[in-house]
């Protein structure tokens, strides 16, 4: 646009101010920012292919500027604005020239994967957060440790949100992560791909939510293949309202610092005190005993009625169900499971 028809416009803009007032006023305007010295950084995206005149109502509209007629002097005023698509922090407490010289810098890094693995504690999530330098060990544990901070179409559990942060790849900044932003996507994603699509179903298994995420935590460690599931729960939940013990190994990993620690592992099977031992304690573990996939809870919500009383698995993680104790031995010895 050419001086002259920038500087008419201004006139026809401010109409009946003079020209000097009007270079006065958009002086003025370019040059104190719209908010407070206190004012918060904010994303702004500049879209591709957006124009610098464009910019100006979006601008506006994000409440970084007051008048989009300014910025288009401002524009007059530089001869050249050259922004780069993408996120910019910035902040309403910068001025218009402040803003255009953030929005021609780099922007902020896209978003990268982070992986929940299914069956994942919380402190493997606080874990693989801590190796990517995005928090401090036991940040993670201490905010999902208080639910009343957060908000679900489901009931949240009173003192830890394990078993309830879904399993999933999520995007998150580069430059790191909003704790309780990324619990409140996890609990949103519980809701989305379980909760809401099952509720009536839910509400109809004779469960309470909390059992039913329990048990699916200890099938998403027992059964590997999502297609036998409905068979381990059968079991398990018969076994659970027969008061039989459940003898769930995976469940006296819980509290081992690795799950994988064959040396404290052997110490838990032995441990009669350890609340998470199912081997010598009637009934569900205290809680869930990490994050199940919506394959694991609908396995728990959908038991199927079987025969059978007990199973275990061989040496390639094949399931192999018995109907009695004398058939689960003879099982043993022929797989060499102990």
């Amino acid at each position: 646009m050419k001086k002259a028809g920038v500087a008419l416009l201004v006139l026809a803009v401010l109409a009946g101010v003079g020209i000097g007032g009007a270079y006065l006023f958009m002086e003025r305007a370019i040059t104190t920012p719209l908010g407070a010295p206190s004012s918060p950084d904010v994303e702004f995206t500049v879209a591709r292919g957006t124009t610098a005149r464009g910019l100006g109502p979006q601008l506006v509209t994000a409440k970084l500027i007051k008048d989009a007629n300014a910025w288009r002097y401002l524009l007059w005023k530089r001869g050249v604005m050259n922004a780069k698509a993408g996120r910019h922090l910035v902040s309403a407490r910068m001025t218009m020239r402040e803003l255009a010289t953030a929005l021609e810098g780099v922007p902020i890094p896209d978003d990268v994967p982070f992986v929940v693995i299914e069956g994942w504690r919380l402190r493997d999530i606080d874990k693989a957060l801590v190796e990517k330098g995005w928090c401090k060990p036991g940040d993670f544990i201490k905010a999902a440790s208080e639910p009343l901070k957060f908000r679900a179409v489901f009931p949240l559990p009173e003192k830890t949100l394990e078993g309830y942060l879904y399993p999933e790849t999520y995007q998150v900044p580069v430059a790191g992560v909003d704790l309780h932003a990324l619990i409140q996507r996890q609990l949103d994603t519980f809701g989305e791909r379980f909760f809401t699509p099952y509720k009536t179903e839910i509400q109809g298994s004779g469960r309470s939510l909390d059992q039913l995420v329990t048990m699916a935590s200890m099938l998403e460690r027992e059964e590997p293949v999502p297609a036998q599931r409905m068979t381990v729960a059968g079991i398990l939940w018969k076994r659970f309202d027969k008061k039989q013990g459940l003898g769930v190994d995976a469940t006296s990993r819980y509290e081992l610092d690795e799950w994988n620690d064959k040396k404290a592992f052997l110490v838990k099977l032995r441990d009669k005190e350890d609340p998470y031992n199912t081997r010598h304690r009637i009934g569900l573990p205290p809680g869930p005993i990490g994050a199940p996939t919506v394959e694991s809870l609908l396995a728990a919500c959908r038991p199927e009625e079987n025969p059978y009383w007990y199973y275990l698995h061989d040496s390639t993680r094949k399931l192999h169900p018995s109907k009695n104790a004398a058939e689960h031995e003879a099982l043993r010895a022929q797989y060499n499971v102990y």
